[in-house]
Order: structure tokens, then C-alpha cells, then sequence
């Protein structure tokens, strides 16, 4: 066994030396540097690699290390909810604000704006997105009557030219995003409103399973998965098709004292076959905003 290893902090460190001393500061620093050396592991052996996220981390900062990861093809698969399409369409033509956790939130209401923790979304984001989705369903329609939610997300993907997009760079490097619960968003909501006069027009959720074809045909895979969830649970319950990942690493704020899907360990999914038996895993608590930053910062580093 290795000792514990003081902080040896100096003027100008990068991030990446920083987290290499994290490997050996025991608590969740440790959890760190363990999840860079399993993500490099899972690449080195050519894993298919699944990045599970939730729509909160879009809206953040965390869409960055997103975007990268999809547009240097460090990931194969992507799957996430519908949330994160809407902010990652809203977030190429309109910027979200920095705002406060302790704000008036009847005030900002009044004021038309919509709070996410300490980011600030004004109202008329979602004018910007509202035309961009109905643009984009008359056009599909005009093609044929349904479509899967990962079609569908190809074609948005190609009309957004924002760089900072990782819908851009998943349509061009034509990696697959996934998400099985779009219509809990306000792109379901969209999808409401155009179907009144467009009856026979569907998002068809359930063509989706052909993500089953991509588990069954890869050698190994390794899952990415950040948050929990629906878009953490499609990633590992697909993968029992194979008897679970091979790799999986969690970044959670979630406990799994309640039972909850979210806070569940990955020994739990080895009971579930979600995880194979003798598959690497880490779970690293903390906050996405801070932890995924670090550990990229080493992976890439």
C-alpha cells in the first residue's frame, strides 16, 4: 500500500500536477485520480465509450469538457435527457447569465427569468428555442411523418453552427445521442404544441432501441456517467445486454441509503448485471462543476 501524501502545492502548478498529488491525498481526492486512471484504461482497451449526463450540467460551464469529449471523438455514444438538448440549442445563439443561489425568486419571476441554482435563464431563451424546434419539426415532417429522438437530434445538430455545441460536433463526427425521456423538456412541450395541428407527426422513442444493436456488437464498453437518473439508468440497463460495462465510473452528489437509481453504487449494478461481476468501477462524490474539471484536466493533461 502507498502512504498518504501531503499537498505540496507551488506557484504556477497546472491542474494536472495538482491531480496527480490528488491520487495520493486520500478522501474523495483519491476517488479522482482513480477515475483518471479507469477512463484511460477503458480507452486504451478500445472500450465503446458511454457519456451519461444530466441537462444541469449543460447549462454550466460543464458543456466545455462536454463539447471536447464529443468533438475529439473521446466518446462513442452519448446519452442524456431532454433538458440538455434544450439548453445546448438555447446556449448556441443565447448566452445564460451568472446570478446568485440566495436571489428573490418571485422578484426574477416577475422579471421573467427562470433560476437554475445560480445560473439565470431569461424567458425569451426559450422564444429563441421555440422557433428554432418549430422550424425544425416543419421541415422534418416535410420529410416523413416519424422520427426517432436520435434522428432528431442528428438534424438539429447540423442546423447549430456554434462551435461550443456538442450537438454540432455530434452530427459531424457522427456520434450517436440518445435521449429516452425528450419529451420531459421543453422540446416536449414544442412537440405538443405542433402535433395540434400535425396529428400524425411523432418523436417514436421506442426506434431508440436500436442503441441494444450498438452494446451487443462492442468487445467491451465503459460508461462515463455523471449524475444520475434516467440518462444513467438507460446507460447501465442497456448494458445487460452484455452482461454490464466492463468500466464504469460515477460522479454523484447522491447517497444510496433512499434506494434511488441516482445514488445506487456500482456494486449494486453488478447485482443487476448492469455491471459485469468483475468490472473496474469508481464513484467519485462531489459536485460535476468541480470534479469533472479535474479529472479531464488530468486525462487530457
Amino acid at each position: 500500500m502507498d502512504n498518504v501524501r501531503d499537498y505540496a502545492i507551488k506557484n504556477g502548478m497546472k491542474a494536472a500536477e495538482l491531480v496527480d498529488q490528488m491520487a495520493s491525498a486520500g478522501f474523495q481526492a483519491s476517488e479522482i485520480g482513480d477515475a483518471v486512471r479507469l477512463i484511460r484504461q477503458m480507452k486504451k482497451d478500445r472500450a465503446t465509450v458511454f457519456l451519461s449526463f444530466t441537462a444541469n450540467m449543460v447549462a454550466s460551464g460543464l458543456r466545455g469538457i462536454i463539447t471536447k469529449l464529443v468533438k475529439e471523438r473521446y466518446v462513442d455514444v452519448i446519452i442524456t435527457t431532454g433538458g440538455a438538448i434544450d439548453h445546448d440549442i438555447i446556449r448556441s445563439g443565447k448566452p445564460y447569465l451568472m446570478g446568485d443561489f440566495n436571489l428573490n425568486d418571485e422578484d426574477l419571476h416577475k422579471r421573467g427569468i427562470n433560476r437554475l441554482g445560480n445560473i439565470l435563464i431569461p424567458s425569451d431563451r426559450y422564444i429563441f428555442l421555440e422557433k428554432f424546434i418549430q422550424q425544425l419539426f416543419s421541415e422534418l415532417k416535410s420529410r416523413k411523418r416519424s422520427w426517432t429522438p436520435s434522428d432528431f437530434i442528428y438534424e438539429a445538430g447540423k442546423r447549430i453552427k456554434d462551435e461550443g455545441s456538442f450537438l454540432h460536433w455530434a452530427s459531424k463526427n457522427n456520434i450517436p445521442v440518445f435521449c429516452p425521456g425528450i419529451t420531459d423538456s421543453a422540446i416536449g412541450l414544442q412537440l405538443y404544441f405542433f402535433k395540434q395541428d400535425n396529428k400524425d407527426f411523432e418523436i417514436d422513442v421506442s426506434g431508440d432501441m436500436k442503441l441494444a444493436d450498438i452494446v451487443i456488437n462492442s468487445e467491451k464498453t465503459g460508461g462515463i456517467i455523471l449524475g444520475g437518473g434516467i440518462a444513467k439508468h438507460h446507460t447501465i440497463g442497456v448494458n445487460i445486454l452484455k452482461e454490464g460495462l466492463d468500466y464504469a465510473v460515477y460522479v454523484t452528489t447522491s447517497s444510496a441509503w433512499d434506494g434511488s437509481l441516482s445514488g445506487a453504487t456500482p456494486n449494486e449494478a453488478k447485482s443487476w448485471s448492469k455491471v459485469k461481476e468483475k468490472g473496474g468501477t469508481v464513484t467519485v462524490y462531489g459536485d460535476a462543476s468541480v470534479i469533472v474539471p479535474l479529472i479531464f484536466a488530468k486525462v487530457f493533461g
